[in-house]
């Protein structure tokens, strides 16, 4: 069972089931309206003094008082959604992914559809009351299933959306991803997903050589169960051009985003050194968050 010791701000002050509650459904509404219309991580030093000390907390709590509100930030192909599973399944609360809910109104036959499909193959960000909308739908569906907190990935974007979110509820921690510019390239080319069960995979093996000062970096390929290998497709958006452009969109749009968490001290910013098997343990330290599951596997 994965324990956590400690935890990043793990509770709001809405600690209570009912509490809990009532603060997801205020959210939901305050969204809805919408719809229409730098600390850095050191593998040696840790989390640097200047993130809010309020940030970071040594409470334990059991899964179902953990009203964790965390956004994953970074760069297209980062890893995002890979960490932030990770930390859900960790924590017990779910892991809210905008680029799914995307792909999944694509797949739809949604008023939606066709235009999404349009700005998504040219690389575009998708416009904030479209994302404001999907969220809205994805978080009043969790609350009718009893969810409260939750991991954001993909969102906010843009200050307009951070600032409506910071409008509405109080989000405890930002976790900004950061890669070399060639292996996030790398990494959203080799990127597969399995067309019958939506696992995904990745078939590039990085191998970076240590040059002009900067450190060596391998990440080893994930690639898929037997069962899924002949089965797996490309993202349409996953070329050369239109990754690059998506980097390029990123840059211009989302980084205003980071210095908005970094001004109010929430911003984490942590480094990947690898892949999965050297970056999760010391993101987990980063967070002070013990896996306990992850430890016996290692030690197999």
């Amino acid at each position: 069972m994965a324990v956590l010791s400690r935890c990043s701000r793990a509770v709001t002050a809405a600690t209570t089931p009912n509490a809990a509650a009532a603060k997801f459904s205020y959210l939901i509404r305050a969204l809805s309206p919408f719809s229409s219309s730098s600390s850095t991580f050191d593998a040696d030093n840790g989390l640097n003094s200047r993130i809010k000390p309020a940030v970071l907390g040594t409470l334990k709590r059991e899964p179902k008082d953990r009203n964790v509100q965390w956004v994953f930030l970074g760069c297209p192909g980062v890893g995002k959604g890979t960490y932030a599973s990770r930390l859900s399944d960790l924590l017990g609360i779910p892991h809210i992914a905008t680029g799914d809910l995307v792909r999944d109104e694509l797949a739809s036959s949604g008023p939606l559809s066709s235009q999404l499909k349009e700005i998504v193959n040219q690389g575009k960000l998708v416009s904030d009351e479209i994302i404001i909308d999907l969220l809205s739908k994805r978080l009043e569906a969790g609350e009718a299933k009893g969810e409260s907190g939750f991991i954001l990935d993909g969102f906010p974007r843009t200050v307009r959306q951070a600032e409506i979110l910071e409008g509405v509820t109080d989000i405890d921690l930002v976790i900004n991803l950061k890669l070399r510019e060639e292996a996030l390239l790398a990494k959203c080319l080799g990127r597969r997903i399995c067309s019958e069960c939506g696992g995904n995979y990745n078939v590039a093996c990085i191998d970076i050589k240590a040059e002009n000062g900067k450190p060596g970096m391998y990440m080893a390929p994930l690639p898929p169960p037997p069962q899924c290998a002949s089965k797996l497709i490309t993202r349409a958006d996953d070329t050369e051009e239109v990754v690059k452009q998506r980097l390029r969109i990123y840059q211009a749009m989302t980084l205003p985003v980071e210095d908005f968490y970094r001004c109010r001290g929430k911003l984490l910013e942590f480094d990947l050194p690898g892949g999965v098997r050297e970056s999760w343990p010391k993101l987990l330290h980063a967070l002070n968050l013990e896996d306990e599951e992850d430890k016996q596997s290692a030690a197999a």
